[in-house]
């Protein structure tokens, strides 16, 4: 009952991280650039529910977002996944405490989402490669995203630390012996 309501909670989450980005965020670009909330959505599911969350919650994400507006079928899906993958890896090897380290974290994926991504792109839609403005593109939004995990951070870990409890119950002692 209690994993039903947060994955309920999870999708409520998601549509109003939807919501924000396509509405929201689109009166506040730089550069006509917006930031990623889904990267650091997926990141923190599968950095606090674990991978066995964050894969399939990342997969579904991606399916949708290529759904309603997607260039290229699955390109979304598959970097999501990955991202979830990634943030299993993390929980599992560095601490979610530190506000430093959820920062490199979202730095770090969000880099690797717009260079797959582009990379898909490229592959799937043959568009110019244009290096300055992809890097201009990836930094800005990197900043964004880090701005935004800032601002937000004490509301980011508290519902993490509900997440986990919901999803991995209190196994902190259990964890490290």
């Amino acid at each position: 009952m209690k994993k039903t309501f947060a994955i309920i909670m999870l999708i409520l989450g998601f549509f109003i991280i939807y919501f924000f980005q396509a509405n929201f965020f689109s009166w506040f670009t730089i550069a006509s650039v917006k930031p990623n909330l889904f990267v650091i959505l997926v990141l923190l599911v599968s950095l606090f529910a674990g991978a066995k969350v964050g894969i399939p919650f990342g997969f579904f994400v991606g399916i949708f977002l290529d759904i309603i507006i997607g260039k290229t079928m699955g390109a979304s899906a598959v970097m999501y996944s990955l991202i979830g993958l990634i943030g299993g890896y993390f929980d599992k090897n560095f601490s979610k405490d530190s506000r430093i380290t959820i920062m490199l974290m979202i730095m770090g994926t969000t880099m690797i989402y717009e260079i797959g991504i582009y990379i898909f792109q490229i592959a799937q839609l043959s568009i110019n490669f244009e290096l300055l403005h992809f890097l201009k593109k990836l930094l800005i939004e990197v900043m964004y995203n880090i701005i935004l995990t800032i601002i937000f951070y004490q509301l980011i870990q508290k519902l993490g630390y509900k997440l986990e409890d919901t999803f991995k119950g209190n196994k902190i002692l259990t964890r490290y012996f």
